[in-house]
């Protein structure tokens, strides 16, 4: 995100990856030990996050010498052509990775063991955010566990904020405000950008998305059977759009952006706000070129919602209630103890020069939280006074997780998305009422 631990690791892997469903056996019949695979440990390209990981396992075995771990390396953690075939086939992990949009599709199609017997074993699970332990609950029933949650803000440039005359402690709150701000940093000129949004490859839906649950709206009807975006507040959303791109030519001339492009501006100094979460500072900062000290991020603007996303763990369908038991222990050890483990060791990520002190993500409630927040504090390396006015803002808006069939849907709204911002003449209301039919179509073959 190892040892001599590590090595017999691998060697354990390699065997593994031959033939995976040998690995999902209870116990190793030559040690007798409990035995789970795992997945999404860092690949071996990360090399300080994969050392990071295998420490952490190699630690949980020491202080559980009835446990066998064999982690699996991979990037992405999980690959959505092959997804729902390792389930099928018997072929997925012990504990596997999964996006907060997968749960209901994998307890859906059978493939999710049920946890909520063995609850108990988690320590931690009474102080995660109870909207993210929801997420893997169906009909009362626990199938998964949350490791991280994000929420979508706004990551602006407190340089060209100054120098385009704006206060950089000040930053916009609602879309006309982004709007003016926009306009007065694109004019600074020598290719300034003044907003950046993504409008290819599913992105340009996602954004559409977030940016419509921050006008109050919604993508699809409370029963997930009918598209809702032909609407005053999904017209808001590329009416500004459009109006930044052709009207104030704050948005620039080259369209039909990526992830990947947008931080690449924001990295170099030529773009003034584009909507994220905080995971992408670092990246701006290690990838693109960025310095911490130039980059903030607000909450959404708007202040009526905004779009959350995640990732967590399931357990398959075939495991036993000693693997089941294990996994737990393992999730305890790994990510769910605050100020401890992967994610939650900050004084080590410090000594290994890790960023520390982004302000999210926020997992865990009460005396949790407290814990966990002040030792993430107290070991920051990073200005945590720009995150200020996101974890205020982000206190009165709803959280909202993304639409069912999430990636069909974003595919058919970055037709809409891409057309406002590549068409002057688009006509807005035609487009939403041609995502809507397609929309409904898809949620009818749900």
């Amino acid at each position: 995100m190892r040892s001599t631990g590590f090595r017999r690791r691998l060697i354990v892997l390699s065997a593994c990856s031959l033939v995976l469903t040998a690995c999902g056996s209870d116990n190793d019949a030559a040690s007798g030990k409990t035995r789970i695979t795992v997945n999404c440990m860092p690949p071996k390209s990360a090399r300080v996050d994969h050392a990071l990981f295998a420490e952490d396992v190699a630690s949980f075995e020491k202080q559980n010498p009835d446990i066998d771990v064999v982690a699996h390396d991979a990037f992405p953690c999980q690959d959505p052509k092959t997804f729902d075939a390792k389930l099928a086939g018997g072929q997925m992990e012990n504990v596997f990775y999964t996006y907060f949009t997968d749960a209901k599709h994998v307890v859906d199609i059978g493939q999710a063991a049920d946890l909520t017997p063995y609850l108990k074993k988690l320590k931690s699970y009474g102080t995660i955010r109870k909207e993210l332990r929801d997420i893997y609950t169906v009909d009362g029933k626990v199938y998964g566990i949350p490791r991280t949650g994000y929420s979508m803000g706004l990551i602006y440039n407190r340089k060209l904020f100054e120098k385009a005359g704006l206060d950089p402690d000040k930053p916009p709150t609602t879309w006309e405000e982004v709007r003016a701000d926009a306009k007065k940093i694109a004019e600074l000129g020598g290719g300034t950008v003044g907003y950046a949004d993504y409008s290819a490859q599913n992105q340009g839906g996602w954004h559409f998305t977030a940016e419509l649950y921050s006008h109050g709206g919604d993508v699809v009807s409370p029963d997930g059977r009918k598209a809702t975006i032909a609407t005053p507040e999904g017209r808001a959303v590329l009416k500004n759009l459009h109006d930044m791109r052709w009207v104030d030519d704050s948005m620039g001339s080259k369209q039909l952006l990526i992830l990947n492009d947008v931080q690449q501006l924001m990295g170099s100094g030529k773009l003034g706000m584009y909507l994220a979460a905080p995971d992408n500072i670092p990246i701006l900062v290690k990838e693109k070129g960025g310095d911490y000290k130039d980059l903030a991020i607000a909450p959404m603007p708007g202040g009526k919602g905004t779009l959350i996303g995640g990732d967590g763990y399931m357990f398959h369908k075939g495991d036993s209630p000693a693997q089941i038991r294990a996994g737990l222990k393992w999730l305890d050890h790994m990510f769910l103890t605050p100020g401890e483990g992967f994610l939650g060791d900050y004084a080590r990520a410090k000594r290994r020069d890790a960023p520390v002190g982004l302000p999210e993500p926020r997992l865990f409630t009460g005396a949790a939280d407290a814990k966990d927040q002040r030792i993430k504090m107290a070991n920051a390396n990073i200005p945590v006074e720009n995150y200020r006015a996101f974890l205020d803002g982000n206190q009165h808006l709803r959280m909202r997780i993304e639409p069912p069939k999430a990636q069909q849907i974003y595919s058919v709204l970055d037709g809409a998305v891409s057309a406002v911002l590549t068409k002057k003449d688009a006509d807005i209301d035609a487009l939403l009422d041609d995502a809507s039919g397609k929309i409904d179509s898809i949620l009818a073959r749900s």
